[in-house]
């Protein structure tokens, strides 16, 4: 049975949807690369925001981590795939860690926390303060016995007053961290408030500051996750890793051949787009583990159209698409996001977003994706 598509011309066109879901075989546990999805959250809809710091529906998130788990992919928390800064505030975000880190410790799953500095609600005034909050949460998160993900700061970034500021700051929190942890580089695209971060807008310049807070603490740092969207600079960084840091891509656009890598090395993932991939991506590192690249690549590269459309910019908006493919996918029973986030993207987009993912064979039960898409066209009064 077909089903009528908006497109961005403002015309309609029509699509056949798949009538059989594909099965992907992985063989666990991954051996090759470690490899993280960053996770989603499921709102509440039944609760006004008056009811909780954050309306999260605690049953339905939970419930899609031990999904990823099953797949045999670690589960990177509160980060900006969770709406951090976006709608999640860091009260939200710290019962996310706890709840998330029993979880995993039930279920031997692999998990890393995001820590920040998102509960300054009014602007920092010193690098102090900012290192402060980042105390806090670096706190919690190994109170919960999972591992950290130092993310990038806003409020860094906006106090900062070079290069000299940033490696201060990291170099205290890694000085006191209790077990290594990943360090991510969040560029301007996912968030325009981290622009000019380590010191300088001039990428290069940047990159030196970076690697020299990891070559100053390489006992401290697990890995390094890159989000700048450009895998040849990735590649030239990760060259330069002291030996026993990893490298994580988190480049949605170009991650199957930093995945796979080349003579002189790979990027391991800690990416948001390996949350609707996850049966594919389970297959597709499953398969390398093999030694089969070629495959790796048949599986994972036609995933790419997919992610790009998802990443398109507004990047940060990325999200609305992921938390569609979810409840699509029969995830969790509605599309409703923390914030109001599904209104961000447009329906042409969610339209497209779709027809790519049903292409792949994201969807267990293609006739439930294709209702529940049809239901969302209603709403729009589009007879599909």
């Amino acid at each position: 049975m077909s089903i009528v598509l908006p497109q961005d011309t403002g015309e309609t066109r029509t699509y056949v949807p798949r009538s059989e879901p594909v099965t992907y075989v992985t063989d666990l546990p991954l051996r090759s690369r470690v490899v993280y999805s960053a996770a989603h959250v499921v709102a509440d809809p039944l609760r006004t925001a008056a009811d909780a710091p954050a309306v999260v529906g605690w049953d339905a998130t939970l419930a899609f981590r031990r999904h990823l788990w099953a797949h045999g992919l670690g589960v990177a928390e509160a980060m900006d795939t969770a709406q951090r800064g976006m709608g999640l505030d860091w009260a939200g975000a710290a019962e996310l860690i706890r709840r998330s880190s029993a979880e995993a410790r039930s279920v031997g799953g692999r998990i890393a926390c995001g820590v920040g500095t998102d509960q300054l609600t009014v602007p920092a005034a010193t690098a102090d303060e900012v290192r402060a909050a980042y105390e806090e949460q670096l706190a919690v998160v190994e109170a919960a016995g999972s591992q950290a993900v130092l993310m990038a700061s806003r409020a860094l970034a906006a106090v900062a007053k070079g290069p000299d500021d940033y490696l201060e700051v990291y170099g205290h929190l890694l000085r006191q961290a209790a077990e290594p942890v990943i360090l991510h580089w969040l560029g301007p695209m996912f968030d325009p408030a981290l622009a000019g971060y380590w010191g300088s807008d001039d990428l290069d310049a940047a990159t030196e500051t970076f690697l020299q807070v990891v070559a100053a603490h390489p006992d401290k740092v697990d890995g390094v996750k890159i989000s700048l969207l450009d895998a040849g600079r990735e590649v030239a960084l990760r060259r330069r890793l002291p030996q026993g840091v990893r490298c994580y891509t988190g480049d949605d656009f170009h991650y199957p051949e930093l995945i796979e890598g080349d003579e002189q090395g790979f990027s391991h993932a800690l990416l948001g787009i390996f949350d609707p991939l996850a049966p594919v991506a389970a297959a597709a590192v499953s398969t390398l583990d093999t030694g089969d690249a070629a495959g790796f690549r048949g599986l994972l590269d036609p995933t790419v159209e997919l992610s790009r459309h998802l990443f398109g910019a507004p990047t940060r908006f990325y999200k609305t698409g992921v938390v569609l493919l979810a409840w699509l996918a029969g995830h969790q029973d509605h599309f409703t996001m923390v914030g109001g986030l599904q209104s961000a993207r447009s329906l042409p987009h969610l339209a497209r977003a779709y027809e790519l993912a049903d292409r792949v064979g994201l969807f267990p039960d293609p006739a439930l994706a294709a209702s529940r898409m049809r239901g969302l066209l209603a709403v729009y009064g589009v007879d599909a």
